[in-house]
């Protein structure tokens, strides 16, 4: 793409399949969103160690009742939770498609002899495995896949489940996708997430209210070349209700929502509500 393209760009976007779609298994992009998801100075990809610390310690205490168990990390990462897990008793097993993350999660839990297992994995199509005590999946990733894909999600879920087992999701607020909606900005960076160059990006957010989703583009222009790359992001509403009855359809019962992943409001991240629920017998 170049400048010209921007100016006669499709607005709103058209459905392009995964033509733009952030390339998260990409070797560069992977390394770098590496570097965001392990920086202390800001929290945009994963949260800081402490705040993670709390969450594993209400998985731990809570959910897992403090008995050695056996967890599956959906979209594990860097293994941040995984690799608290391990340290704590549990056997740990993660799921992500980052190449980068995944050597980094990798090398950890060898150096410490962890009991974590990783593999790289679409999570549209990986086989989950059986006997797990929990499944988890947090940050909000459930939000970025469609109603379809998130059934099939739990469906798994379900089966890699003990009867008993738990499932915990992380899932981004209504009021904060519908926020997301802002006028196109602009930024540029010597270097970031989606470039190691100098590099200017224009942002566009769009909404469709018919299937409760908003996107956002990001045209990135390398200042030296002029080249621009587009990457477009969904993210879709799943408001406590409607996770509920797409858990029941898929096997689970005793289904909760609580205020964050440490069991309590956590002013510190309003933007997503986790849910509880236990896999049926």
């Amino acid at each position: 793409m170049n400048l010209n393209d921007i100016v006669n760009r499709e607005s709103p976007p058209e459905d392009r399949g995964n033509a733009d779609k952030i390339p998260w298994d990409e070797p560069g992009f992977s390394r770098r969103m590496l570097r965001e998801h392990l920086t202390q100075d800001h929290q945009a990809a994963s949260r800081k160690f402490d705040k993670i610390d709390e969450h594993v310690r209400w998985l731990h205490e809570v959910v897992l009742e403090g008995k050695p168990s056996k967890v599956l990390d959906l979209g594990c990462g860097p293994g941040l939770y995984t690799s608290r897990l391990a340290r704590l008793g549990h056997q740990c097993m993660g799921l992500d498609f980052s190449p980068a993350s995944l050597e980094y999660s990798i090398h950890q839990a060898a150096e410490e002899t962890l009991a974590c297992e990783y593999a790289h994995a679409d999570l549209l199509t990986a086989d989950f495995g059986t006997g797990f005590d929990l499944v988890t999946m947090v940050n909000g990733e459930l939000n970025t896949f469609i109603p379809e894909t998130v059934a099939s999600l739990f469906t798994r879920s379900r089966a890699a489940l003990k009867d008993g087992g738990a499932v915990v999701l992380e899932t981004t607020t209504d009021k904060t996708i519908r926020a997301m909606t802002a006028p196109p900005s602009w930024y540029t960076s010597e270097r970031g997430l989606f470039s190691d160059d100098p590099h200017l990006i224009l942002i566009e957010n769009f909404r469709d209210e018919a299937q409760l989703m908003n996107t956002t583009r990001w045209f990135v222009t390398d200042t030296a070349t002029g080249e621009v790359t587009r990457y477009t992001s969904a993210t879709r509403e799943y408001p406590p209700e409607r996770l509920a009855t797409m858990l029941q359809k898929s096997g689970f019962a005793d289904i909760e929502h609580v205020p964050s992943l440490r069991g309590t409001p956590d002013p510190d991240q309003p933007a997503v509500f986790v849910t509880r629920a236990r896999a049926s017998s």
